[in-house]
């Protein structure tokens, strides 16, 4: 809903009164009227009737076409100052050396729309929500890395030997090429060993298996049969020095 007021042959300059307009234009009925209240200017009174005339208009073009609208929502869309004519308002000031300068006083016209449809935005807010944006965008690029910084699951290569790997991978050990791995000796090599010494290689690993059978059966032993016996005169060699300790006891006792 949109409505104009104009007032017509206001006496006054159009730069003075621009000088008002200026500072209610973009703003709220209820604001521009206090701003106007508290202006101290002579064709702030004159807008400020003319701006009460626009919201009035306003309010019976709503209610001529039966719509509801809240005279507090309106604001100025439009405001501007015309320059008006200056027919008859010739006036003469005195100058130096008896001269005379010819004043032009001027008429203006001022124009004010409102308005209910949405504001826009203005500069100020919009460089505000681009910056609480980016600020988002920021916070959730810090969320994001993060994240991704977050330990993640050990490869095959990385589990233990034998250990379920989570994408169902059986981890295989790794060799460690700092050590170096043991080679098992193959037939031949053991046969020319032995041609070497001159003893067969089944003799040794038959003196190796009667070794092992000698020390399991050392093991079997039970540890009483390894215990020492003691003699008599060794289980009674402390037997006088407890007997001398009994007599003290006996005499302290007495005394």
């Amino acid at each position: 809903m949109e409505a104009i007021a104009k007032t017509k042959y206001l006496k006054g300059s159009p730069r003075k009164a621009r000088l008002v307009i200026d500072m209610i234009r973009g703003e709220n009925v209820s604001r521009a009227l206090a701003i106007l209240r508290f202006t101290d200017k002579r064709a702030a009174q004159p807008i400020a009737q003319c701006l009460s005339s626009a919201i009035a208009n306003a309010t019976f073009k709503a209610e001529r076409e039966n719509i509801a609208i809240d005279p507090d929502d309106l604001w100025i869309n439009a405001c501007y100052v015309d320059m008006g004519p200056t027919k008859n308002r010739s006036r003469m000031r005195p100058a130096p050396q008896g001269r005379a300068y010819r004043e032009h006083r001027h008429y203006c016209h001022i124009t004010i729309q409102v308005t209910s449809a949405e504001q826009p935005k203005t500069e100020k807010e919009l460089k505000a929500e681009a910056a609480k944006a980016k600020k988002a965008a920021v916070a959730a690029g810090g969320e994001s890395k993060k994240k991704k910084a977050a330990p993640k699951p050990k490869l095959a290569t990385e589990t233990k030997a034998g250990e379920p790997h989570p994408e169902g991978i059986v981890a295989t050990p790794v060799a460690d090429p700092t050590i170096p791995t043991p080679v098992e000796p193959t037939a031949q090599a053991m046969n020319e060993a032995a041609d070497v010494v001159g003893e067969p290689i089944a003799a040794a690993s038959d003196d190796a298996a009667a070794a092992e059978q000698a020390a399991e059966q050392k093991a079997e032993i039970p540890a009483d049969k390894d215990a020492q016996s003691q003699t008599p005169a060794e289980e009674h060699a402390e037997a006088p020095a407890d007997q001398a300790q009994e007599n003290m006891n006996e005499e302290l006792e007495r005394q």
